[in-house]
């Protein structure tokens, strides 16, 4: 993403925000289209999310609460599978 961020700096401001607003909500709407067909669903709506969350702040806040689940979920199957473990 620091990549990103820095590509996008370079760029004058409305082709910036232009460029994250087409590239974020064309990997959104990818996202919930494969959420009814296969394919990556939830992956390309946590990019879309995360690129749009450059500009905007209801997308930063989107992000951070994602990314706040996935940690709660991560660190209950660490929990279940350290506990499996030492069953063992």
């Amino acid at each position: 993403m620091e990549k990103i961020k820095a590509f996008l700096a370079k760029l004058p401001h409305p082709v910036r925000w232009a460029l994250t607003m087409v590239v974020g909500f064309v990997l959104l709407l990818l996202g919930l289209i494969m959420m009814v067909t296969p394919g990556p669903g939830l992956l390309f709506i946590f990019f879309g999310l995360s690129i749009l969350a450059l500009e905007i702040e209801w997308a930063r806040e989107l992000n951070k609460q994602g990314l706040q689940g996935l940690e709660r979920i991560v660190a209950k199957l660490k929990s279940i599978f350290l506990k499996r473990r030492d069953k063992s």
